[in-house]
């Protein structure tokens, strides 16, 4: 007997499931026997030669060569003294096919009686094609690497409830490898757009995620107790405030791609943690940003999928640029009726309105929360091409520049594809004077109970009255861009483990 400990019992995954407790206990079992005949069921490393893509690819070239591969056992089909498998490694799938006379008798019993779907196993033999054309691995020497001790869904049976799927993320790859391409997708979509900051002069730098106060953004935070400071901390809502700080320290392109925490409602266009692009160039404003958004977007698509045209649901969108550009004010007229030009205040505003019967706005709500609800309810699902909003009110944008020609609009621009808002961008203020001014609305919108209003930055206007050059912002958030690239409708579906509710 083996001196290892026993194992303790495996609770199981769902409780009254007495089968899925039975094939639980005999694969204990299993574990319990090879170690009795001296098989790490866990065992160390393995020197693969190939993976499986690679196998597969240069198979003509590796007929005559003993090749190593090694991965997830997915299939098992025994047919007395033989069998095939297919195995899963990180380029795919491919069979291998076991002869008792070839690995010998004992060899072959082991693997028969002891390896189940999910087990790790490598494998060392030399290539042929089967009857049916398939790329095979003849095996001549095997070696057990890992024991799995809950099996796999069948064919994804048992596990086909969507909020499953997301809580064992893990079983969804390993059961569907089209959620597998995704995720290989989103990774290349990242290593594009570094790419193309980098190829523009732009350094990527790292700034705090835990900060003494939130700015960036209007939206509820995260808030942390930091027990040596024993001061409150908040898990950064954006990462603005500090790329601005590096740029008025005379970095004049920078750009950081970072988890961001908002402290706000999941929906299918929202996580409560995200990852965020923000990029800030010195000397440019929101029309530089607008062409290199578009450029970007153009860059990433043709990269990752090799050209720029994406699918969204069962329409085809050329990203090619020049994107369509219409002013917010226009937009919402189209889509309303209403011209916010026309009501300057919020009382009027409200009363224009009120026949729209908005339930996301009341008395209280700030001019500029209507205006917002107005972009998110009426116009935003109908912008499917790529489309630029241009020329916010003031109120929206407590962070942006002042157009020149009319002081109550900033010059702001919002990137919208599929209905979905991608990019968000404008030419920074950078007067201290006006920006405390902006802070101090924001306080007054607080008060009247928007709570996703920004708090008073000293730190930050006190950087500001050193001097920051003229400057053009963006953001671009990345699980939105994957869900562009990729087809998908719901961001859940390009986070790997989405926040969940607490499951009953």
């Amino acid at each position: 007997m083996s001196d290892a400990p026993t194992p303790a019992p495996i609770p199981a995954a769902r409780a009254g499931e007495e089968e899925y407790d039975r094939l639980v206990a005999q694969r204990v079992q299993k574990l319990e026997q090879l170690r009795d005949l001296g098989i790490a069921p866990y065992g160390a490393r393995y020197s693969r030669t190939h993976l499986s893509g690679e196998a597969l690819s240069d198979f003509e070239n590796l007929t005559d060569r003993t090749i190593r591969l090694a991965g997830r056992l997915l299939s098992k089909r025994v047919m007395g003294k033989a069998s095939f498998v297919h195995i899963l490694d990180d380029a795919g799938r491919i069979q291998l096919f076991f002869r008792r006379d070839r690995i010998g008798a004992e060899s072959y019993q082991v693997f028969r009686g002891l390896v189940d779907i999910g087990d790790f196993i490598g494998a060392e033999g030399r290539l042929f094609r089967t009857r049916t054309g398939e790329v095979t691995l003849e095996v001549e020497r095997w070696e057990f690497l890992t024991k799995a001790l809950r099996p796999l869904p069948e064919k994804w049976h048992g596990l086909t409830d969507v909020e499953a799927r997301y809580r064992q993320r893990h079983l969804d790859i390993i059961s569907n490898q089209d959620v597998a391409a995704v995720f290989r997708v989103r990774t290349k979509v990242v290593s594009a757009i570094r790419r193309f900051l980098d190829d523009h002069g732009f350094t990527e730098v790292e700034t705090p995620v835990l900060q003494p106060l939130y700015g960036g953004a209007s939206a509820r935070p995260f808030v942390t107790h930091h027990n040596a400071l024993d001061r409150e901390l908040y898990l950064r809502i954006a990462t603005e405030l500090y790329l601005k700080r590096m740029i008025i320290a005379g970095f004049e392109k920078v750009y950081e791609i970072g988890r961001v925490f908002r402290n706000e409602g999941i929906s299918t266009k929202h996580n409560p943690e995200y990852t965020l692009l923000e990029t800030y160039e010195a000397y440019a404003d929101y029309s530089d940003v607008m062409e290199m958004v578009e450029q970007l977007v153009y860059s990433v698509a043709t990269h990752v999928l090799g050209h720029p045209i994406v699918a969204i649901k069962d329409r085809s969108i050329d990203l090619t640029p020049p994107w369509s550009r219409k002013t917010l004010r226009d937009a919402i007229m189209e889509a309303t009726g209403i011209d916010f030009y026309a009501h300057p205040d919020q009382s009027s505003l409200y009363q224009a309105v009120a026949h729209l019967k908005l339930t996301t706005v009341n008395p209280a709500s700030p001019r500029g929360k209507i205006i917002d609800e107005l972009l998110s309810n009426f116009v935003e699902p109908k912008l499917t091409d790529p489309t630029f909003l241009t020329d916010y009110p003031v109120e929206l944008s407590p962070l942006a520049k002042r157009k020149a020609d009319d002081a109550d609009l900033v010059e702001r621009f919002e990137a919208f594809i599929g209905g979905v808002e991608i990019a968000n961008a404008f030419s920074e203020l950078n007067d201290p004077y006006d920006q405390r001014e902006r802070f101090a609305q924001q306080s007054l919108d607080r008060a009247a109970g928007d709570d996703e209003a920004q708090p008073l930055d000293e730190e930050f206007i006190r950087a500001l009255e050193h001097g920051m050059p003229p400057t053009g912002g963006l953001g671009i958030g990345i699980d939105r861009l994957t869900m562009l690239i990729t087809n998908q409708s719901s961001i859940r579906e390009v986070i790997l483990f989405p926040t969940l509710r607490t499951r009953a």
